[in-house]
């Protein structure tokens, strides 16, 4: 079976073949026989009751610098697709949620992975609400006497903005520290959103893993070690990823987690998990297909594609 798919992503040519999940995403559907075609969100629009997207086809090769090779400049109804991929960078604003609903307008059709209306309803921070038992002691507030009760409570902490990504503006405060005020009145002057705070995990100079899981399923994990000095895991700022195992708890924790990521059409997750405790589960756009692979040989892309291609076969004899 030949499918066409969309990649809404940001700009291809710009991508490292040796890190981007989503080219490694392409080219396991180009290995299947699938045509591509690709275009940023700015080029996405709602036109007299379609959705419509300006882009090219495009031939995917891993070699870096010339991994791409583009076909002409097309404006396609995106209805007449059979699978588009939401997978540009968050960060999650109103920008990226305006996408999702644009998107809803063909999902009934069209097989939109991550499901969209799912996407805008589980952002990464507040999703792990669902799951209290299994994380670390969390506010959200923009409330500073709120923040300060908490720390008094709980010491060493992490403050985040709600809707940031790859480790940006992450800031580990201990009970001493006199920016605590200086840096919520920082967070209000940029935006209007709450912040999180959750309770720091010294754990993590060990490691925050990422656990891939696929339809609600756990194929694997990297482990993330920040750098020196750092408190922060990310590899946008530096993180090491290294090969890992799943804990009995980490099993645990993707057991429970699994059917509710599958009921909500969540194919493709990323779960974060620091010293038995789940912190973030990344709807959005998760990484780490390429590191597993390389690591454990484990082929996250083709296990992604092998769902894709169950979930439109069901949709198939429904229809």
């Amino acid at each position: 079976m030949t499918l066409n798919v969309a990649l809404q992503m940001d700009p291809i040519e710009h991508v490292s073949v040796d890190a981007d999940s989503t080219f490694r995403i392409g080219i396991e559907a180009q290995a299947r026989g699938h045509r591509l075609f690709q275009y940023t969100v700015d080029r996405l629009s709602y036109d007299e009751g379609r959705v419509k997207a300006v882009g090219r086809p495009v031939s995917l090769k891993a070699e870096q610098g010339n991994h791409v090779d583009f076909g002409e400049w097309q404006t396609v109804d995106l209805g007449r697709f059979d699978v588009v991929w939401l997978r540009q960078d968050p960060p999650f604003d109103m920008g990226y949620v305006t996408s999702t609903h644009l998107l809803d307008r063909v999902s009934e059709d069209v097989l939109v992975v991550n499901d969209p209306f799912w996407v805008r309803n589980c952002p990464e921070k507040l999703m792990v609400l669902d799951f209290p038992e299994l994380t670390p002691a969390t506010l959200i507030t923009r409330d500073l006497d709120l923040i300060r009760e908490f720390r008094a409570r709980h010491g060493d902490i992490i403050v985040k903005p709600l809707y940031g990504n790859g480790g940006a503006a992450v800031f580990h405060l201990r009970p001493e520290d006199p920016n605590l005020s200086a840096l919520i009145e920082f967070f209000g002057g940029v935006n209007r959103e709450p912040v999180i705070v959750q309770r720091y995990l010294a754990a993590v100079s060990q490691g925050d893993k990422r656990i891939i899981l696929v339809d609600g399923e756990a194929v694997g994990a990297i482990n993330r070690v920040p750098a020196a000095g750092e408190a922060r895991s990310n590899m946008h700022v530096g993180g090491r990823p290294e090969k890992t195992q799943l804990t009995e708890r980490e099993h645990e924790i993707c057991e429970i987690i699994g059917p509710t990521l599958r009921e909500k059409g969540l194919l493709f997750t990323g779960i974060d998990v620091i010293d038995g405790w789940l912190t973030e589960i990344n709807v959005t756009s998760p990484t780490g297909l390429l590191e597993l692979e390389r690591f454990d040989g484990i082929n996250a892309a083709a296990l992604i594609w092998d769902a894709i291609e169950a979930r439109l076969e069901k949709r198939r004899i429904r229809d």
